[in-house]
């Protein structure tokens, strides 16, 4: 089956250039339909510079744009023509399958969940994002933005459906839970956080305690659930951390001949090291909770970053992820002793 994804053009910081040429490896990849939406002049004028034809993709005119730094309720208000509002109309009009955008994500989140409503359940929707890890493997963590005030409701459902994503998409069955706190002991942790230790530890999830920040890249938890304001802090600080080390590294060895032969030596290395740990082109961060498949890359998301984030909205759309989700969301958020302890 050959679906119709969805990408917003004029998002991202190196839009339209870049959405543009990971649209194009996309398309020598997969048989599905890519719509481009943004500037229809701009679309046409780089696919021209790369010396594509407007032929072998659908273009959707969307002659407004949401700036990075604009308010995202305000803007999405505001720029109904903007390529964030009309790509979420497009799903909800079922004329495009999934959407993926590398825009302001605030706005991303706000559109899709104004205009497409949440799975029947849910109460809150959370954005889950792909880490590499020492083992190989990958971990997803969920909040890492969309919720900054969680109730523990909202952090129970987010194991529930970054479980369910990690079963359907990434295929592994009862994979592990996690929930981000300031240390291991059930004990520990906010008011908030110990009543959501109770709940995943009453679920059917196979939940494994609680885990501290610096293991999240660790491989030790398949899912790391947290709030939104927790997790966009952690991967920030990581952000940052990365791009410290690495320049540390180059200048430590720039020091004398031998360092400076050996840094131009181990160039290729450095760079499939730094790919390897830069979570941003491991494909693009699921908006979990809304009515259909939305996919948030990150604002500097380079071509494979981009393609790979279409790659994920197909592999999302080859399962019922929807269906399921709502389903465990029920099983599980209705159980009695679940009930009991959000009662108390």
């Amino acid at each position: 089956m050959s679906y119709k994804v969805g990408i917003d053009i004029s998002g991202g910081d190196s839009a339209p250039d870049e959405i543009i040429k990971g649209a194009l490896l996309a398309k020598k990849e997969l048989s599905e339909d890519i719509v481009l939406i943004g500037v229809e002049g701009e679309i046409r004028e780089q696919l021209k510079l790369n010396n594509a034809t407007a032929d072998d993709f659908i273009i959707v005119d969307a002659p407004e744009k949401i700036e990075m730094a604009e308010s995202p309720a305000k803007s999405v208000l505001r720029k109904k023509k903007s390529s964030i509002v009309i790509g979420a109309d497009l799903l909800k009009e079922k004329k495009i399958d999934a959407f993926v955008s590398c825009g302001n994500t605030g706005a991303v989140v706000c559109a899709s969940t104004l205009r497409l409503g949440l799975i029947e359940g849910v109460e809150r929707p959370g954005i889950a994002l792909m880490l590499p890890t020492k083992t190989g493997d990958v971990s997803l963590i969920i909040d890492v933005g969309a919720n900054i005030d969680c109730k523990p409701l909202h952090l129970l459902q987010y194991g529930i459906m970054a479980s369910v994503y990690y079963d359907l998409v990434l295929n592994k069955s009862n994979p592990s839970v996690g929930l981000l706190n300031i240390g291991e002991e059930a004990s520990k942790g906010l008011g908030v956080l110990k009543q959501v230790h109770k709940l995943l530890s009453s679920s059917s999830l196979n939940f494994t305690g609680n885990m501290e920040a610096r293991e999240i890249f660790s491989g030790k938890c398949d899912c790391i659930v947290c709030d939104g304001f927790v997790g966009n802090i952690a991967l920030k600080v990581a952000e940052g951390s990365v791009e410290t080390v690495g320049r540390m590294l180059i200048k430590a060895m720039r020091k004398g001949i031998l360092g400076t032969l050996s840094l131009l030596l181990a160039k290729k290395n450095l760079q499939e090291f730094k790919s390897s740990i830069d979570y941003a082109e491991h494909g693009g961060a699921p908006l979990l909770g809304v009515d259909g498949i939305v996919i948030i890359g990150h604002g500097r998301s380079s071509r494979l970053a981009v393609k790979n984030a279409i790659k994920v909205a197909v592999r999302e759309l080859s399962q019922d992820l929807t269906a399921t989700i709502n389903r465990r969301i029920n099983e599980i958020c209705q159980d009695s002793g679940i009930r009991q302890i959000l009662t108390v």
